[in-house]
């Protein structure tokens, strides 16, 4: 069912001709040309750029992106800091396109990718320094394997940085990006999440609660004139404008955190953890 969600067929082919508008096939592409199609998380390359700054990056560093889709991080990541990124993705058609892209940008040297299962990591222990997730656990229903497989394949004093989404009161509408149903959801609660992280041997070093910041950007998106040119809806079909109003209505239900919608309540929140010793910060303190 997961697979099929992501399935992708013809991604590459479509991409190509919606690039087609922007520069020539024969002509390199930038990292910010390809962010608004190939940064489908809430808030975009937005996120992706804080998350990176948490992250404590530095060049050559060995980083592995977690259901990299169609390496939009991996790219930016590479482009930006001079890391070494390893981008694992279960859909063949995202990473052909993962690839395909990460050509155009003159970066295949920096950034490689594999189909492979979240859960199933073929890399040695202690192989890369940091490890990225995007809005991916709320895919996984095994969250114990799946952040001690993370443990395992980062070096001593590496970090894992995620952006993830998490359960509250109330019930999801459907269809959301990464679930047309319930059946294909793995959502956790903050506390459930933190617990599976920790008993990882995960020690968190900043936890922040971005539910506002990203009504604020669903706000500014849906209210915006629709982009032209190549979008996330290339990538995830033509409802994807209708999974991401599903996505706002189900983070504003309550009181004081809410713009619009009725139904359900869901945090947007970004997590940083760091392999090693506790570090508690202030930003990681506030509104405990």
């Amino acid at each position: 069912m997961l697979r099929e969600h992501y399935r992708a067929t013809g991604l590459t082919d479509r991409i190509k001709s919606a690039l087609a508008a922007i520069t020539p096939e024969d002509q390199p592409l930038t990292t910010a040309q390809l962010a608004p199609l190939d940064q489908f998380h809430t808030r975009g390359i937005l996120a992706t750029t804080e998350l990176a700054g948490a992250a404590g990056l530095e060049p050559g560093s060995r980083v592995l992106d977690l259901g990299c889709g169609i390496g939009g991080p991996a790219r930016y990541l590479a482009a930006t800091f001079g890391c070494s990124v390893t981008g694992v993705d279960l859909s063949p058609g995202f990473i052909d396109a993962a690839t395909y892209l990460t050509g155009r940008c003159g970066l295949s040297d920096r950034v490689r990718f594999h189909v492979g299962d979240a859960l199933q990591l073929a890399f040695e222990t202690g192989a890369f320094d940091r490890a990225f997730l995007l809005h991916v656990a709320m895919n996984i229903e095994e969250r114990a394997a799946l952040y001690a497989g993370i443990r395992r394949v980062l070096a001593p004093g590496g970090r894992l940085a995620t952006y993830d989404l998490v359960s509250r009161d109330g019930d999801v509408v459907y269809p959301v990006p990464w679930a047309r149903d319930a059946s294909a959801s793995s959502l956790r609660s903050e506390t459930d999440t933190r617990s599976a992280l920790e008993r990882a041997g995960f020690k968190a070093v900043l936890w922040r609660d971005d539910t506002q910041v990203a009504l604020d950007w669903f706000k500014t998106i849906i209210g915006a004139q629709p982009q032209s040119g190549p979008n996330p809806g290339l990538v995830m079909g033509p409802d994807f404008s209708l999974m991401t109003g599903n996505l706002a209505r189900n983070a504003s239900v309550r009181p004081g955190r809410s713009y619009r919608g009725d139904t359900a309540d869901r945090a947007d929140r970004q997590r940083f953890y760091r392999n090693g010793h506790w570090r508690p910060s202030p930003a990681a303190n506030a509104g405990r």
